[in-house]
């Protein structure tokens, strides 16, 4: 288990190595690339000096192949009356009824507000402008590239997700394999020894028929063999079955009336027609007892114990309160888990084992509706009408 938690804190600590060393990485690279690109701007920006300025005795080859060379960076050409003259690698296909000209000087204003604008003086005897500006934008690829370490970063993100997932995953398929194993092994255990009791049962019956001893002995076998077989059926898919709620309840009550001081008083609230909800009656039962007898344990022997019984459309609702020493909000989720006590004794299994019943064998649901420290706790369970 500390395996897999430390595993969970070198994933995050990888994820985060990778991503800051993507963006830095990135970073550096982008950096790189715009200076490249405003040195390419600059060539580019002389080139079309040198065009503007050019007489019949210049040789254009050299300059139309720099200007004609730009197929990635974005440029606007501007006079100094502020007429576009020229464009080039504007990404957008204009309509005819479009005004492009004011398109493209939004752009060249929104270019010189980014402070990528170049001006080239002409000389007056050469040409009829005294200078233009050129204005130009990052390639896409700058952009792309721009882009990429936040991708990168999500991809990782995903990565270490799934990867937590799968973990969490394994643990939880481990303790499983522990809960079942040792379930049904205990049932094994208790297999043995249980026929054996029982067929003590009927030897003594036989000699003794009229102890009064006897029938109480005999259901407390029978409470037994029940045990085991709820051991038994655990981590196996058993079907549920249509079952008054009701009557599973009073088995419960019935059960730890008999056995918990004559201090703990347990009162049912329950409605007088029957409500059927598709139950492993056994297991159920088990549940009901756990939430009991850590009622009973929270009030050390002595205090009130109410079971409530309710429906609404989708949901039948079952209630524990109790008048025990009650809980912080903050062990509202731990007690479910596998290991939590606030006994001396005790493994801190119940609860985890009554939550898994809930949930994987009656697709419901159990939690701490409400507690409060010296005042009493109470557990309520949903449970799902159409199963």
């Amino acid at each position: 288990m500390e395996r897999m938690k430390n595993m969970k804190y070198v994933l995050i600590v990888v994820a985060i190595i990778i991503a800051i060393g993507s963006l830095l990485t990135s970073n550096f690279l982008i950096s790189d690339l715009k200076a490249e690109e405003q040195t390419r701007m600059e060539v580019w920006a002389e080139a079309m000096r040198s065009l503007n300025s050019s007489d019949e005795n210049t040789d254009l080859n050299l300059v139309l192949k720099v200007i004609n060379g730009n197929n990635t960076i974005p440029v606007i050409v501007e006079d100094k009356d502020g007429s576009i003259t020229a464009f080039r690698n504007i990404m957008r296909k204009f309509d005819a009824n479009e005004d492009s000209i004011a398109y493209l000087q939004k752009l060249a204003d929104k270019y010189e507000e980014d402070g990528r604008v170049i001006r080239i003086d002409i000389p007056q005897e050469l040409a009829n402008d005294e200078y233009i500006n050129i204005y130009y934008d990052e390639s896409t690829m700058l952009r792309r590239l721009a882009i990429y370490p936040y991708v990168q970063l999500c991809v990782v993100l995903g990565f270490v997700l799934v990867a937590i997932f799968a973990l969490f995953s394994s643990m939880r398929a481990e303790q499983n394999k522990v809960w079942v194993g040792l379930s049904k092994e205990t049932a094994h255990q208790l297999g043995t020894p249980i026929s054996s009791l029982m067929a003590w049962c009927e030897v003594l019956k036989e000699m003794y028929p009229d102890d009064e001893l006897l029938p109480e002995m005999e259901k407390d076998v029978k409470r037994l063999e029940r045990i085991a077989d709820r051991f038994s059926k655990i981590g196996s898919i058993p079907e549920p079955k249509p079952e008054d709620i009701s009557e599973v309840l009073n088995r419960v009550v019935v059960y730890m009336d008999k056995r918990t001081s004559s201090k703990v008083k347990i009162a049912t609230h329950f409605p007088d027609e029957p409500i059927i909800v598709n139950l492993i009656s056994s297991l159920f039962e088990w549940v009901a007892e756990n939430l009991c007898k850590n009622a009973v344990d929270a009030m050390d022997g002595s205090g009130n114990i109410d079971l409530y019984l309710m429906e609404d459309e989708e949901s039948v609702i079952v209630e524990v309160k109790d008048t025990g020493k009650g809980m912080t909000k903050s062990h509202y989720t731990s007690v479910f888990k596998p290991g939590f006590t606030t006994k001396a004794r005790g493994w801190g299994l119940g609860l985890s084992l009554a939550k898994r019943i809930v949930e994987e064998y009656h697709k419901g649901r159990i939690f701490v509706k409400e507690s409060e420290i010296n005042v009493g706790t109470t557990f309520r369970i949903e449970l799902p009408k159409n199963m």
